[in-house]
């Protein structure tokens, strides 16, 4: 086998990070009786969400904000949309949402089958993610995951993030892996994809919404089932 070691970003690639967070915000919304305050309809909050939200991990990406910041801003900007500057009800909601986000357990299609595959095959599956420490094993032990990585790289351990080269060459030390045994497989183009090529490291773009990229990837599948083709 060319490669030994396999490096996995969770959120968007194993993990259905939308689909979890809709449910949560879900239970959020109600639990904070949001449409009494004007907060109305909730897809309209779930939509201006998901933008902050992007808007915000892009800035935390590049070392603009930290995470705590990232935590109570993505709630505070989307309230403020409804013209509510209520900081406190913003800091209450998000640790709220950071409770309940990684009890949920929804994952992409395949993304078992997949682990139990390349597990049989006795490739060594490891995790590198922007994630924050104390979430991402919740994610992992609430979906029943975690049995199948053995090193779980988060940026918050790392003091690093993705697309830096130091948290790959950090994973590269943490797990005695050898740069050319060793793949990234994940969602973004930016964090995990770039982040791989400037580690010099091989990469699988896990495309699952099927958007077209001038970037090439060392490979590219539009769903988890198709890594059978390339491990």
């Amino acid at each position: 086998m060319k490669y030994k070691h396999l490096f996995f970003d969770l959120d968007h690639t194993l993990w259905d990070f939308d689909a979890n967070a809709k449910d949560t915000l879900i239970e959020i919304y109600a639990f904070f009786k949001l449409d009494e305050k004007g907060v109305v309809p909730f897809e309209d909050f779930y939509k201006l969400y998901k933008i902050h939200n992007e808007i915000l991990w892009d800035r935390y990406h590049k070392g603009f904000i930290t995470g705590e910041e990232l935590k109570w801003k993505r709630m505070w900007r989307t309230l403020l949309e409804f013209k509510i500057a209520d900081e406190p009800l913003a800091k209450e909601m998000s640790e709220k949402f950071l409770e309940i986000l990684p009890t949920k357990k929804i994952l992409f299609p395949h993304t078992i089958e997949i682990l139990d595959y390349l597990s049989a095959k006795e490739y060594q599956l490891h995790l590198i993610t922007n994630g924050f420490e104390k979430i991402q094993w919740s994610k992992l032990n609430n979906s029943g995951m975690s049995n199948y990585f053995t090193h779980v790289i988060t940026s918050e351990k790392s003091n690093s993030l993705k697309p830096k080269k130091e948290i790959f060459e950090y994973a590269l030390n943490k797990t005695g892996a050898r740069l050319h045994q060793s793949i990234m497989l994940g969602d973004n183009l930016d964090a995990d994809i770039q982040g791989a090529i400037n580690a010099g490291m091989d990469n699988v773009f896990v495309n699952h919404i099927n958007i077209t990229t001038t970037m090439q990837p060392t490979f590219t599948v539009s769903h988890l089932q198709q890594l059978t083709a390339i491990f």
